[in-house]
């Protein structure tokens, strides 16, 4: 069974989230929380696959707790369901670490979708984000020809780096040695005309929507 821990300081939410889900019977929820310093000790002793959060959960900054998760429990996919609309933090939210953002206004049957899609290591953004994200820029375009350009075994690394996968996990994963991945990496940062590895993960998330 998928993982799920809920963060969110209303009862009704919570518990709506865990009934919809658990009667699927392919999720199991492993912990529901109201503030950052309780969702910290429960990621920790629950290890969850997949966080649904507020992102203005009591006692954290949402968009830095977003980035301190993907470090500290890189295996953890995240899932933001706010109240504030896509509009307003969907982009910085997807950057900083999050797998999909909704808005709490979403139907039952999009936060269904939006679940498995994460599950199973996708990113779910709305229509409406993904056109502006599609929308064509010069240099949106450019960077998904830099993308096309990458070798089969150099998307893999990006996609498992933009998961927040370690060295030692992607050397795992693919069955390669830890300093092939720094070699893979070093390519990347070259092709994609990047200069870290945090600017290089961004482009990652945003370039796979483009792309699928």
């Amino acid at each position: 069974m998928t993982k799920i821990l809920i963060a969110d300081h209303h009862p009704i939410t919570r518990m709506g989230i865990s009934s919809l889900l658990e009667r699927e019977g392919v999720y199991e929820v492993v912990g529901k929380v109201t503030n950052g310093k309780d969702l910290f000790k429960a990621l920790r002793s629950k290890n969850p696959d997949v966080l649904i959060m507020e992102i203005d959960l009591p006692e954290i900054n949402g968009i830095t707790a977003l980035r301190t998760i993907k470090s500290e429990h890189p295996g953890t996919k995240i899932l933001i369901l706010s109240c504030h609309p896509e509009e307003m933090y969907a982009l910085n939210a997807i950057k900083a670490g999050a797998a999909a953002y909704l808005s709490k206004t979403a139907s039952t049957e999009t936060l269904q979708e939006a679940v498995y899609q994460v599950a199973r290591g996708g990113i779910y953004l709305n229509k409406e984000i993904s056109d502006k994200i599609n929308s064509g820029t010069t240099r949106s375009n450019n960077l998904v020809s830099r993308y096309k350009k990458l070798s089969t075994r150099e998307i893999e690394v990006l996609n498992l780096l933009s998961t927040g996968k370690r060295n030692k996990d992607i050397a795992e994963a693919l069955d390669i040695n830890e300093k092939t991945v720094s070699t893979y990496k070093t390519r990347l940062l070259k092709k994609l005309r990047v200069d870290n590895l945090a600017d290089l993960i961004n482009q990652s998330r945003l370039l796979q929507l483009r792309t699928t």
